[in-house]
């Protein structure tokens, strides 16, 4: 039996490469051999952090009678969900139809065409082999039905995605009306929105953030605050080695889903850089948190080859969380009887646990009241922890969560003045930049350096190119600006439709037995709101009016999602606010950097500010240091004193040209 997985370059197909299932990739050649066969294509989709996904391949894919029922009756696939997005969200659209429900590991059962005629989530081996068995015997037996099911499965999907709602553009009343609905859905106690579970509501913070920077609205800075907080105070966060878990279980957000993905702690650094920026008495938590998670991400998800993994494991040797959990006795081992007491009873830690098994997450509930003494005792936790078997990393590098942390990193390193942390993000945009792009193409993932074939979907293009903005704002230098808008060119051809509106996969891309819609804003940032944000900000950093007048033609794409729910629309309504408001771009001249009263005032300015610091075609007066004010495209005279931005900001005061 072939390894056809030994050589891949998802850590997750690895995981698998000695199971006794004769795994393939996703490919033609896969599907060719099922039709040599005559027999259905089992696919297996999951990433390489999924605790289920573990579970399943322990119970079923490592079992030898299992394996038995898969060879002989199908050809199996396996895909790692993070280097095709494209072929998850069709197989996820046809699970989510049938169950009502998604989730991975997802498992379908297709023709091998391609059409699915049944699907999944996590099967339990008993269950499993139960429908390997009915699914080979109906094959076999009753073949034109199975046929024709997935035949009508897949009829459905696409009259269900054929007619996109497209609305007319965002109106300020909408925006409004955004936050009136996210305020109903609100946790006042815990923060966050809705019940349990609870994810991390990275982006519609993002977005609740710049209205209130436009409007001044308190309650959506409240939302932000409570939120922000909640989350940064309990297990979710890790007190101990930063950086946030994918999301919690209970509404009180005290025990996480163990897994560290790139994507959110790349989304929550900007939004508690921004949220340090825009509120002086959330400051000293907010900046703690961006500090401590940028620690993390520099100690443990920074690759040899200068770039960002994807993810931690949820699990330790099988055990969900078990490097992170803590019971009162281990916290005495490490401190001693006193200290021991104390940090137990400052983090949550109790004799019942709030956890499994006796143990407890680690909640900040209340900031000590000696600062020095909880220096010591983080670090003392965190060296004994790394002692203890640590989680699996996928040290893939996927673009689009890459360039979601090069625009983070950059933002937060320009607002707390700390240029180290630019600098490590221009060479992971270096990287991406010079291995990423082959032949002109933008590719999804590499791995040690190697890329992958996948192509680039829609968010890559989008969130790279949003990075490299970043980029040029927080150095002023033009190179980052004609890199990103080389990008953004590209993507318009790739993705454009005639409309005005972007699909999810370029017009180069594998045809699937559907095309994968333009989905809103969920985990990440989806395709068509990444670009809408870097065209917006493009278009105000390069002065191109053209790329303003698309990003808010490719909202009306997203309209209609935003209108109805607002929470899976978030980085469309960021992308929307910033449009509403101009967008507005501060331009400081080059001089000094730092401390000055200007650049404070700068970093001082609301929340969807565009900065760029050092732009050399900004002169300076007098020999003093200037700031030129822009909105959209319409440009006021450059000032000298710090007092002055703020009316310009406001768009009011004699000298626009």
């Amino acid at each position: 039996m072939a390894n056809r997985l030994a050589t891949a370059t998802s850590p997750y197909l690895q995981q698998h490469a000695e199971n006794p299932v004769d795994w393939w990739e996703w490919g033609e050649e896969a599907f060719a051999e099922a039709r040599r066969r005559d027999v259905p294509v089992l696919l297996s989709v999951g990433y390489a952090a999924c605790h289920w996904c573990h579970v399943m391949a322990h119970e079923s894919f490592e079992d030898e009678q299992v394996a038995q029922a898969v060879n002989t009756g199908y050809v199996a696939v396996k895909v790692d969900r993070e280097e095709r997005p494209d072929v998850d969200a069709v197989y996820m659209a046809a699970t989510t139809a049938l169950t009502g429900h998604g989730g991975w590991p997802m498992t379908c059962l297709l023709t091998p065409t391609g059409e699915p005629f049944w699907a999944g989530t996590y099967l339990p081996r008993e269950a499993f082999l139960r429908l390997l068995d009915a699914a080979a015997a109906a094959w076999r037996e009753d073949r034109a039905r199975v046929v024709d099911g997935g035949a009508r499965i897949v009829e459905a999907l696409r009259d269900a995605g054929g007619g996109r709602a497209r609305g007319p553009a965002l109106t300020e009343d909408d925006l409004g009306s955004a936050v009136r609905v996210l305020a109903a859905e609100h946790d006042p106690q815990w923060g966050g929105f809705g019940g349990a579970p609870k994810f991390p509501p990275s982006m519609v913070l993002a977005f609740l953030l710049r209205h209130h920077g436009r409007t001044g609205d308190p309650g959506a800075l409240e939302m932000v605050r409570g939120t922000c907080e909640a989350m940064a105070r309990s297990g979710t966060y890790d007190q101990v080695g930063g950086g946030f878990a994918r999301y919690a279980v209970d509404r009180a957000w005290v025990v996480p889903h163990f897994e560290k993905m790139l994507y959110d702690n790349a989304l929550l650094l900007g939004v508690y850089a921004d949220l340090a920026r825009a509120d002086d008495t959330s400051r000293p938590w907010a900046e703690r948190v961006v500090r401590e998670t940028v620690e993390w991400l520099l100690q443990e998800m920074w690759t040899e080859q200068e770039a960002f993994a994807s993810s931690l494991d949820a699990d330790t040797e099988g055990v969900e969380g078990a490097t992170y959990v803590w019971t009162p006795v281990q916290l005495r081992q490490v401190l001693g009887e006193e200290d021991g007491d104390r940090a137990a009873e400052l983090l949550g830690v109790t004799a019942s646990g709030t956890f499994e098994h006796g143990t407890s997450t680690l909640q900040l509930r209340a900031d000590p009241d000696d600062a020095r003494w909880w220096r010591a005792t983080r670090e003392r936790l965190h060296l004994h922890r790394t002692l203890r078997p640590q989680p699996d990393r996928d040290d893939k590098v996927v673009t689009a969560w890459n360039g979601l942390l090069v625009a983070s990193l950059a933002h937060a390193g320009w607002v707390l003045d700390e240029p180290d942390w630019v600098d490590v993000a221009a060479r992971c945009a270096r990287f991406l930049m010079r291995t990423h792009v082959v032949d002109g193409r933008l590719r999804r993932s590499s791995r040690d350096g190697t890329v992958g074939s996948a192509l680039a979907v829609a968010e890559d293009y989008g969130d790279l190119a949003d990075g490299l903005l970043a980029l040029h704002r927080a150095t002023g230098d033009g190179t980052w600006l004609a890199e990103a808008g080389r990008l953004l060119a590209s993507a318009i051809d790739l993705f454009g439709e005639p409309d005005g509106t972007f699909r999810a996969t370029g017009h180069d891309a594998e045809q699937l037995v559907l095309t994968p819609r333009p989905e809103g804003d969920n985990a990440e940032p989806g395709g068509a709101s990444a670009l809408a944000l870097a065209l917006a900000r493009h278009g105000a950093q390069a002065a191109e009016a053209a790329h303003l007048e698309l990003a808010g033609t490719a909202l009306e794409g997203m309209a209609t999602l935003a209108r109805q729910a607002p929470r899976f629309a978030g980085w469309a309504l960021t992308a929307a606010e910033e449009l509403l408001a101009g967008p507005v771009l501060v331009r400081l001249s080059p001089g000094a950097t730092g401390q000055d009263p200007l650049t404070e005032a700068a970093r001082h300015t609301p929340v969807g500010t565009l900065v760029v610091d050092g732009d050399p075609q900004t002169p300076t007066v007098d020999g003093l240091r200037a700031a030129t004010v822009c909105h959209g495209t319409v440009c006021g005279l450059p000032v000298t004193r710090p007092d002055d931005l703020p009316t310009r900001l406001a768009g009011r005061g004699a000298g626009r040209d």
